[in-house]
């Protein structure tokens, strides 16, 4: 598929440090920041499951890649406890501040620890127990190749503990228009800025790709039909965070999608016609290097 991200690229912001010429996504802006952080508040409990079903428990040493605002780190940080050592690493300089902040004032910079750095080329000058990540993997140019190498930092029967999503599989009952064209516009902008939509369901070949065992898997989601779900303003804000990259790959404009009123106009078309709307499926996946 043609990737028009190579053609307007130089429009859109980057963090300048990186080796991989795609810029995130969705942005580095205080709107997508906070995004992140109330994103992570919505699915804390299902990643919090995945963890503790890996394994994830006091006195361990983790490495959280891609770890953004620190929601992932922080959870790890209070199942480790401060007899164990959580290490974030992002390469945003912006975000790992906001964590650095966020790990101070949970009283967990003791222990909950963030750096900037490149996953490719990031080399932590000790092991670990544990090595995570949410909705990281679906942004690299070749994450098997990436977990391969981060698993050499791990002790011998260490753990590998990523969660991602299956956004073709969000959906609604009944469909309905306004809903049906909001998936379409994430999932293809995603699409055309060259990453991956399906990420949750290639887990297993991506663990395999990294010489890793067949990892233990779970699916969870979040649904809502009520008035005051935060379903709808979780839409919004992606989708106003993806609006930069959508007009510049050609997936839709300012005008068509009108982000100030999406949510209202969301929560009013579920509440008409009396919907469900499920959100992509978060997929868990873990397994234990041979040792």
């Amino acid at each position: 598929m043609y990737n028009l991200l190579a053609e307007h690229a130089p429009k859109i912001h980057r963090d300048q440090s990186t080796t991989d010429p795609r810029p995130y996504a969705l942005g580095y802006t205080e709107g997508e920041f906070k995004r992140l952080e109330l994103q992570g508040a919505l699915i804390h409990d299902l990643t919090e499951h995945v963890l503790q079903s890996a394994g994830i428990g006091p006195g361990m040493r983790v490495l959280d890649i891609g770890s953004g605002v620190g929601d992932v780190s922080l959870l790890a940080g209070k199942l480790v406890g401060p007899t164990g050592r959580v290490l974030g690493v992002d390469r945003s300089a912006e975000v790992v501040d906001i964590a650095e902040r966020r790990a101070t004032e949970s009283g967990q910079c003791y222990w909950t620890r963030f750096t900037m750095g490149e996953l490719d080329t990031f080399s932590p000058e000790e092991t670990f127990d544990a090595v995570i990540g949410r909705l990281v993997l679906m942004y690299l140019p070749d994450p098997a190749a990436t977990l391969r190498r981060l698993a050499g930092f791990l002790r011998p029967g260490g753990i590998i503990a990523f969660q991602e999503m299956a956004m073709p599989l969000a959906r609604s009952f009944p469909e309905a228009p306004l809903f049906s064209k909001c998936r379409g516009w994430i999932i293809e902008t995603i699409e055309r800025a060259g990453f991956e939509v399906d990420m949750g369901g290639r887990l297993p070949m991506v663990f395999a790709g990294a010489g890793l065992p067949a990892p233990q898997m779970n699916s969870a989601g979040l649904a809502g039909s009520k008035p005051r779900s935060p379903i709808y303003d979780h839409i919004a804000g992606t989708l106003r965070s993806l609006l930069p990259m959508a007009e510049a790959v050609g997936v839709a404009t300012a005008a068509e999608i009108k982000v100030d009123t999406l949510a209202d106009r969301l929560r009013n078309e579920a509440v008409e016609q009396r919907m469900c709307i499920m959100l992509p499926p978060f997929v868990g996946a873990w397994a234990n290097t041979p040792g």
